[in-house]
């Protein structure tokens, strides 16, 4: 299978037929390196519960067979006791999103905010979101911290599950029956008009900005910690490729800030739900109808306003994978000792069609960070 078919919403449907590998031909990294980041970001999650950081693979073998010098994972499957990055970007929004509402500093001590809500302005506070899955869980897990109440939106496919983990962190779960991801925007949207809950999201539309771009923000604690981890494991050598999944693009939006300067950033995308992909063959931001996908996390339809300008001219190459080619590499990483679930697992198989479509020259002296943002989970395994 080289090609799959992509159906646009707006502004009139039609169905094209695209190549799995895209070199994104409005690539224009910048020239200069990415701003420092606020020391306060790595001293706030420092006070989150389990703190500590996550590991960074090597995967000798693989790197052999596909000719490069290093190939490394970045596994999120234990950041603070979930199994996902997204507790790094949740957080940090939550956190600001939360101060600002009692006009307090982001400087703010987590004990100094949980202290400022017992004194009786929690019941002010609720936080509505939507999710695929782990930012949603991410989100509860805030606002279990913090005490106060969350309600997350979900889209109808997903599966009780993944529900369940939600409510086990203490959150309200309200299905948007037979209802996309873009449905499940719609009804947080509703749900904040009507109550005044504090919106937490990860992707932005236009006059809703400020609160993804503190998500992006959050992000760059793992980036911050792969780097260091990167300099001890080969005496110093940057990345020449980094490889990472997109859903909005929120995270992608930090990972290409952060590495598009001085590395070729790649992204994957589930053949079902490739949005940016989509955006980078039309040159626009381009919603498209989404189907079913054990990569559950990416399955979104529409890219983040925000994160498209970067995203368009710091991507080298985007990438859609099946869910077949996804699991595969959940059984490869698997066998290396990685625990990947498929949203992780799918920035593997990404490089491996890259690979093997020769996109990829001079791998001889390489170094390849694949990002997996999830840890091992329930799936209907693909036939």
């Amino acid at each position: 299978m080289s090609s799959y078919t992509v159906t646009h919403i707006n502004p009139a449907s039609k169905t094209i037929t695209r190549p799995l590998t895209f070199l994104n031909p409005h690539y224009s990294p910048p020239n200069t390196n990415p701003s420092t980041t606020d020391a306060a970001l790595e001293t706030f999650h420092r006070q989150l519960p389990d703190y500590g950081e996550t590991p960074l693979h090597s995967l000798p073998s693989i790197a052999a067979e596909l000719g490069f010098k290093h190939v490394f994972v970045k596994d999120e499957s234990t950041r603070f006791g979930l199994p996902s990055f997204k507790i790094l970007g949740a957080s940090w929004a939550i956190h600001r999103a939360v101060c600002k509402h009692l006009s307090m500093p982001p400087s703010t001590t987590l004990t100094g905010l949980q202290e400022a809500l017992a004194k009786g302005t929690a019941s002010e506070v609720r936080i509505v979101t939507c999710t695929d899955g782990n930012w949603g869980r991410a989100c509860a897990r805030m606002a279990k911290y913090l005490r106060v109440p969350v309600t997350v939106y979900v889209p109808g496919f997903m599966i009780e599950s993944t529900q369940n983990l939600m409510r086990s962190e203490g959150a309200e779960v309200k299905v948007v029956a037979n209802g996309s991801y873009d449905d499940a925007i719609a009804a947080v949207q509703h749900d904040m008009q009507r109550t005044g809950a504090l919106m937490v999201m990860d992707t932005s539309w236009e006059g809703y900005e400020e609160v993804p771009g503190w998500v992006t923000e959050g992000y760059k604690t793992t980036l911050l910690e792969t780097d260091r981890q990167l300099r001890l494991a080969t005496s110093g050598l940057l990345p020449t490729l980094v490889i990472g999944s997109v859903g909005v693009g929120s995270w992608m939006h930090a990972v290409t800030t952060h590495y598009s300067s001085r590395s070729k950033v790649a992204t994957v995308e589930p053949d079902t739900a490739a949005c940016l992909k989509e955006s980078l063959h039309t040159g626009r931001l381009t919603s498209i109808e989404t189907g079913n996908s054990i990569m559950c996390g990416m399955n979104c339809g529409t890219p983040s306003t925000i994160a498209w300008p970067i995203l368009r001219d710091g991507v080298w190459a985007a990438v859609a994978v099946t869910d077949r080619e996804a699991h595969g590499c959940v059984e490869e990483l698997e066998k290396e000792g990685v625990n990947a679930g498929p949203c992780g697992a799918a920035t593997l198989a990404a490089l491996r069609r890259l690979c093997a479509r020769n996109k990829i020259q001079g791998r001889e002296g390489g170094v390849v960070v694949l990002f997996s943002t999830e840890g091992g989970r329930e799936y209907d395994v693909p036939v």
